[in-house]
């Protein structure tokens, strides 16, 4: 099975030239703690986070109104391809201890992301997402 089968598509993402206030703003209306950055073409370059905008800005007294995105993201991303075999994608979600992990194409644009939920879910396969669980949260 790969990734794209079971991978959530139609992901919001955001501009690196945004704002750290509307990228807060998103996340508050997504209810989520993190958002992908694409720049031109939907291209993936970088990931904000509610603890990015608490830690490389608030905590530093940055306005958060003239603040970019791309001043706070982190540009190393962990991300996957959606051709992927499932199985290649868990085990980077268990190496790097994320639950959440960026789907892109072969051009770099983000296409989705995939979840321990997505796998729970869509898989079928109860050792395969009890491994991936047990891994990401020791």
């Amino acid at each position: 099975m790969q990734v794209h089968e079971i991978m959530t598509s139609g992901v919001e993402c955001i501009s690196p030239s945004a704002s750290i206030t509307e990228a807060a703003q998103q996340m508050k209306a997504l209810d989520a703690g993190s958002v992908p950055v694409c720049g031109e073409n939907n291209k993936l370059v970088g990931m904000i986070t509610d603890r990015d905008i608490v830690i490389r800005c608030v905590a530093d007294g940055l306005d958060t109104k003239t603040t970019s995105v791309s001043d706070a993201m982190s540009a190393d991303i962990v991300f996957c391809r959606d051709n992927q075999d499932i199985t290649e994608a868990v085990q980077t979600m268990e190496h790097h201890k994320i639950r959440r992990l960026v789907v892109i194409d072969d051009d770099k644009r983000l296409v989705g992301i995939v979840s321990l939920g997505d796998l729970a879910v869509k898989t079928n396969d109860e050792s395969l997402c009890t491994e991936a669980l047990e891994a990401v949260s020791c």
